[in-house]
């Protein structure tokens, strides 16, 4: 029996190819091809259709071709072969031509079984006159259910006969996921069914807990629900800044000593040529423990001559003791009230200290008296800066100070510190650098953040946390052994300090993962999920001096998206305003599951990001019914719509369009009783924080009344 490609090619037939092209194939439609439904493929099925599948016989194998798009021409009366039409006028008749998008080969494969292969690309392209033939039930299978590692079933293909559409956890989350679409498309329970059936079908591979890390960022509190069941392997740990009572839910905690000092800039709106340089010399301070109780004068006078010795460093390597004008002046200040701070403490010492202290005093007066002349000039020379950093590191040593204290510390390392701490820390910095009237904006901001009762909920000082219990807890412990999945609830984060608690959670996730590879040399898959991505990773001037808090997160998310799938950091993206995210981001995404998008800019910037021809399925974006996606990148061996699994109700999240005929009327469709009661006053409480208990019982109950009947 045959079994080259041609064994079935007269009874599916329906044209033959007219025009070829690398990107597109041209095919003229026999007279006899159905108009509607197939009856020659084996069942009964509609033909032809727009986004539909053909084969094209090529050597020994079957190009496949998409249907890009359907069209009649008026031509004359085609001549059939064999018959001579004597006598007839010719006279215009409608011919169907279609239009086809090359997308690979479909091979069969060696074993008796009617098995087939598809592979993206082809080697060769058919000739002119290549008939095109109906693929059959199987060979559609084929197309759409290709691939090697088919592990997670996500759904199924209206186009291919319901065909089981799976994709490889591998591909879907190593190389970064962006599902995009308009508000109310499914795209909230497409990203909780991926995670979910992820999950499920890796636990029931593996007889067990999988070893697997999801965290959520979730700004509007949908998924808690659709995660809400503890069974395993959809385990999670939620925290939210209000955690429910009687529930495992715990608050959300990002203390303020895991902020880096981008971050601590970007908040505060630093100035760069005074405040940032005072807020990273503060936050190098208070890393060091240096704004701790002394136990003794020498040992505050040593930690003092560090920081002075460090100053001094950063001074020289900037340049400004022999920078421009008014550069040196503000040095030569600097120094000199460095001298009446010294000279304030000698009587506390004595012999070697004091000798020390006296030299260093005497080196400063010997740089500043020629300056206080008539006309002086205040440059210093690179000789001068570095015989004061001497005298000052000698007399640093003389109290007890080793080499290697006066190395600059790493100001973004993780290390504990309090918001008192840094505010005193940022005075007395601005105070020795001689810019305290310059830092006042700077002391006010952070006077307002340690303020806000809201933020320190979120930011405060927490008795017994640590890095290593925060990453236990966030990112997960040994082998999921306290869940795969965190989320992290951001709708009620205030609005100041979203985009910094976003970007600090991700970054501290990212540098773990990295500082894990390097140990252990191997990496450690987590995926970061971020629901309403255009908000958090939205693009920004890149030359604007000072970076807001906003882009500062961006930044954040821009590296991971080109340097977290090295160290096992996958991106899952879901937004409704695809043109409002970073083009850096966007750009690292390989695989893309689109639901209905109607906006003409955001339609206009995934036909730019998709690599492949897909015109023509492109164009049902706008009129995808919900839970309908096309997906496509490199996840699938190639573009297909699909129809999501269902996902049942207690595992959506809560993002379903509201009620409003059935609140109106009190009644839902099945004749149920639909109630909105309200009562303002304890949503009035609950957003001051008050929690009033003298207020007499009568008083209440008639504000209740009030409420109830307005």
């Amino acid at each position: 029996m045959s079994e080259t490609p041609f064994e079935h090619a007269g009874s599916l037939r329906i044209g033959t190819v007219d025009f070829v092209s690398p990107d597109e194939i041209k095919v003229l439609l026999d007279i006899e091809a159905p108009d509607s439904v197939a009856l020659n493929a084996g069942s009964p099925r509609p033909f032809p259709r727009v986004n539909g599948y053909v084969l094209i016989p090529v050597d020994e194998s079957y190009l496949v071709g998409q249907i890009e798009w359907l069209t009649i021409e008026r031509s004359s009366f085609p001549k059939r072969r064999g018959m001579q039409d004597f006598g007839l006028i010719d006279l215009p008749y409608p011919l169907r031509r279609m239009s086809l998008n090359p997308l690979g080969t479909l091979r069969k494969k060696s074993s008796p079984t009617s098995e087939y292969v598809f592979r993206r690309g082809t080697e060769s392209l058919p000739s002119i006159g290549t008939g095109v033939l109906l693929p059959t039930e199987i060979q559609l299978r084929s197309i759409v259910e290709s691939g090697e590692r088919r592990r997670v079933k996500i759904g199924t293909s209206p186009l291919a006969s319901h065909a089981e559409v799976f994709v490889d956890p591998d591909r879907i989350f190593g190389r970064h996921l962006a599902v995009l679409g308009n508000t109310g498309s499914g795209k909230s329970c497409s990203v909780a069914g991926l995670v979910r059936w992820s999950l499920e079908q890796a636990q029931e591979k593996a007889q067990c807990i999988p070893n697997a890390r999801f965290i959520v960022l979730d700004p509007n509190g949908e998924y808690s629900q659709a995660f809400a069941d503890s069974k395993p392997p959809v385990k999670a740990r939620i925290y939210r800044v209000e955690p429910k009572t009687n529930s495992d839910e715990k608050p959300l905690q990002i203390p303020l000593w895991f902020w880096n000092s981008a971050e601590w800039c970007a908040f505060t709106q630093a100035t760069s040529r005074t405040q940032r340089p005072t807020l990273i010399q503060a936050l190098r301070t208070v890393r060091d423990g240096q704004n701790d109780v002394a136990k003794n004068a020498s040992h505050a006078m040593r930690r003092f001559l560090r920081t002075l010795v460090a100053t001094l460093h950063i001074e020289k390597n900037s340049g400004s003791p022999w920078g421009a004008f008014p550069r040196p002046k503000a040095f030569c200040e600097k120094i000199e009230r460095w001298k009446v701070s010294l000279e304030s403490e000698l009587p506390q010492f004595e012999s070697d200290e004091l000798k020390a202290l006296q030299e260093l005093i005497n080196t400063i007066e010997h740089l500043c008296a020629p300056r206080r002349e008539q006309y002086p000039n205040y440059d210093f020379t690179k000789q001068e800066v570095e015989r004061l950093i001497e005298i000052a590191r000698l007399a640093h040593s003389q109290f007890g100070g080793a080499e290697t204290d006066t190395l600059p510390l790493d100001v973004d390392a993780p290390h504990p510190f309090d918001g008192d701490s840094l505010l005193r820390a940022v005075e007395a910095t601005a105070e020795m650098l001689n810019v305290a009237e310059h830092a006042e904006t700077l002391i006010i901001r952070i006077r307002s953040l340690l303020a806000n009762t809201r933020m320190n909920a979120i930011m405060g000082n927490v008795a017994g946390i640590t890095l290593e219990h925060w990453l236990t807890d966030y990112i997960g412990a040994n082998e999921a052994a306290n869940g795969t999945l965190t989320i992290l609830d951001l709708s009620l984060v205030p609005t100041e300090i979203i985009h910094t608690v976003t970007a600090v959670v991700a970054r501290i996730v990212f540098e773990a993962l990295q500082r894990y590879r390097r140990l252990n040399h191997s990496s450690l898959p987590t995926v970061i999920v971020m629901e309403e991505a255009h908000t958090f990773v939205r693009r920004y001037k890149e030359d604007a001096e000072n970076q807001n808090a906003a882009s500062t997160c961006c930044q954040v998310f821009e590296r991971i998206a080109r340097e977290g799938r090295k160290f096992g950091l996958g991106l899952v993206l879901s937004s409704q305003r695809p043109s409002e995210i970073s083009p850096t981001v966007l750009s690292q995404c390989n695989t893309f599951l689109l639901h209905r998008i109607s906006n003409d800019r955001d339609q206009e910037l995934v036909h730019r990001l998709v690599p492949d021809n897909l015109k023509g399925l492109l164009r049902e974006l706008p009129s995808l019914p919900s839970q309908n996606a096309i997906l496509l990148g490199w996840a699938s061996e190639l573009p297909v719509l699909v129809r999501m699994n269902d996902l049942p109700i207690e595992h959506q999240p809560q993002s379903a369009d509201p009620d409003f005929w059935d609140v109106w009327i009190g009644k839902d469709s099945n004749g149920k009783d639909v109630e909105r009661k309200i009562k303002w006053k304890a949503i009035a409480d609950d957003w001051q924080g008050v929690t009033r208990t003298d207020v007499p019982d009568i008083n209440t109950e008639e504000a209740d009344a009030n409420n109830d009947n307005p």
